[in-house]
């Protein structure tokens, strides 16, 4: 089996920036969300490399030795999103975020009864082991990071039989989240303005949502991880807060590394300075290697902004010990 660490996280909680620093290590590597989606036009979008994803040689060698295991590959269609069934029936059902064991008990039942879902289930499931293991021929290195961070694509990850799953729980304050979800190109994207949007520049204006719909995505969000974990064996998971991964960057980073059982002395300190092939958040196209933590939502957001929050998810923002 190959190892697969995945990120699980509510969206912007700094999963691709723990990816690129886990991919500074040799026997780690990551190309972000293995999911590939929400990559827009394909023809405009950048590979963290800088170069146009069509024109990085990483993927075209990764295409073509997935092509040599019998998996057509095409980035703009990887095929690796199970959400993507090829029924309206199956759509539907795979919206809803992870409701526990028996509401997915419930789904799963019903999903069966779809002809469709029956056949792409295990082509997925082929299409994601096959990804992953060709990640790890190309790059050498033994465990790949997913950070697609969507709860209900890990259960199904976890049901693979060509994969052996850990989890890294990724949690960051609600209340920054919910600011990046209300303005993702200012709050959530690359510094360049142009460089936003996947390396096409635009403000995602499309995006954006109200407070109380972000409280309720994050809130959501880490529901549908806590659901999850709630099956899985306290080993095979770590709980990580983003805060920590900025003010102590060697600190937390060597606590994953050992729990991944790899040397946390051969690391690059320089995250920057390793190849880096990534999709998902815009800050993977920013050249600066500096890590700092972002708190502007204790400028940015008005008092008004901060009780609707709080009467959505500050209950479960402060169990998780944010006052």
């Amino acid at each position: 089996m190959t190892s697969l660490a995945y990120i699980l996280a509510a969206s912007h909680s700094g999963s691709t920036l723990l990816a690129m620093l886990l991919n500074a290590h040799p026997e780690i590597c990551t190309v972000g969300e293995l999911k590939a989606t929400n990559l827009g036009d394909v023809e405009c979008y950048r590979c963290s490399c800088g170069q146009l994803i069509r024109h990085c040689r990483f993927w075209a060698r990764v295409s073509v030795a997935l092509d040599a295991k019998g998996v057509s590959f095409d980035i703009a269609n990887a095929g690796t999103h199970f959400q993507r069934a090829g029924s309206a029936y199956a759509r539907r059902l795979l919206r809803p975020l992870h409701r526990g064991s028996l509401g997915e008990r419930l789904r799963d039942a019903a999903l069966w009864l779809s002809p469709t879902w029956c056949g792409h289930l295990p082509d997925i499931q082929r299409r994601n082991a096959a990804l992953v293991e060709t990640l790890t021929e190309t790059t050498g290195a033994r465990i790949v990071v997913d950070s697609s961070k969507v709860g209900l694509r890990l259960k199904y990850l976890l049901r693979n039989p060509e994969l052996d799953v850990v989890v890294i729980r990724l949690i960051r304050d609600g209340r920054a989240v919910a600011l990046a979800y209300t303005n993702p190109a200012a709050y959530a994207d690359a510094r360049d303005p142009s460089r936003r949007g996947g390396g096409s520049g635009g403000d995602r204006r499309g995006e954006r949502l109200t407070m109380a719909e972000a409280a309720r995505e994050w809130r959501r969000s880490n529901e549908e991880a806590e659901h999850v974990l709630a099956g899985l064996g306290r080993s095979r998971w770590i709980e990580v807060r983003y805060e920590d991964v900025c003010a102590d960057p060697p600190g937390t980073l060597n606590r994953i590394f050992g729990w991944l059982g790899v040397d946390p002395a051969q690391t690059s300190a320089d995250f920057r300075s390793v190849e880096h092939h990534v999709l998902g958040n815009g800050m993977r196209l920013d050249p600066t290697s500096e890590i700092r933590l972002d708190q502007r939502w204790k400028s940015v957001l008005s008092p008004a902004d901060l009780r609707v929050f709080d009467s959505v998810a500050g209950k479960l923002n402060r169990r998780y010990g944010y006052e």
